[in-house]
């Protein structure tokens, strides 16, 4: 049998491509359609949390301030130092410059602002404490153990019941400026007496002109009465042993000198030898 040339049919092959070709452009369409979809769902959903956000925005401002740790500063006056605060974003606001504000005033020592949610920023307040009313240039001032000018003493402060502080400046010339090491002085002095209620009560005025030798004067007993540089609890408790033996020797004393342990130097009064020269010996 003779062979049959057939010839090619170019259909045949174009039918099992042309198949294949329609299935990638739907699979193309496919993916862009999902592709969209989701571009719309993100863009759905940050509206959504765009308005809710918009709608809370009022918890991310700062609407109450809670102070605590006042005493002698009212709330209010607090308040006023803090005065443009509220209102401010309770996330962004820099709370260091606010507490650097605070500091600022002459009764804040020490100040701590937290954030709170919601909208709330707490302030809590660490006041200085005032251990004499410092005279100085003529004028008196409560004065604290850093030597602080905290305000100028008057009516308002009569509830303090503290000693006067003398020669808190190095110099004439320093106005209201204080010296470290009399401010030092002063504030061991009053600090060493306090352990000791019933002396500490006593304690009517503080003169530091003398870094080395602190010299007290005590109600009820006019004497000027020096301490030296240390011990001063031990060495005033002393006097007050022998107070009324050394009255009856001098009626009338000017001057004490505590500074030489063992040994009480009395200057009656009217003698005029310098502080400290001793003229009765116990």
């Amino acid at each position: 049998m003779s062979r049959v040339a057939v010839a090619a049919d170019k259909r045949f092959r174009r039918a099992h491509v042309k198949p294949a070709r329609q299935r990638r452009n739907w699979r193309v369409w496919m993916e862009r359609t999902v592709g969209y979809g989701l571009i719309a769902a993100v863009v759905l959903v940050g509206a959504y949390h765009s308005a809710g956000i918009v709608g809370q925005a009022h918890m991310l401002q700062i609407e109450r301030i809670v102070v605590h740790g006042n005493e002698q500063l009212s709330s209010g006056e607090v308040l006023a130092v803090l005065s443009g605060l509220r209102g401010q974003s309770l996330v962004w606001t820099d709370l260091n410059a606010w507490r650097r504000r605070l500091l600022s005033s002459p009764w804040i020592r020490d100040a701590d602002l937290r954030r709170s949610l919601p909208s709330t920023v707490e302030v809590v307040v660490s006041e200085r404490r005032p251990i004499g009313v410092g005279r100085i240039d003529g004028l008196m001032y409560l004065v604290d153990d850093r030597g602080v000018l905290i305000d100028e003493y008057g009516p308002q402060y009569a509830e303090f019941d503290l000693p006067i502080i003398d020669g808190l400046s190095a110099r004439a010339d320093a106005g209201t400026m204080t010296d470290g090491a009399r401010v030092e002085l002063a504030a061991r002095v009053i600090g060493a007496l306090r352990s000791n209620p019933e002396v500490a009560r006593r304690l009517s005025q503080v003169d530091v002109r003398d870094v080395h030798n602190a010299a007290v004067i005590l109600t009820g007993d006019p004497a000027v009465i020096g301490l030296g540089d240390q011990q001063f609890l031990q060495r005033l408790q002393s006097y007050l042993e022998l107070a009324p033996a050394l009255r009856e020797r001098v009626a009338d004393i000017d001057y004490v000198d505590l500074r030489f342990d063992g040994r009480i130097y009395v200057r009656p009064a009217g003698n005029m030898a310098p502080a400290g020269a001793p003229k009765t010996r116990r």
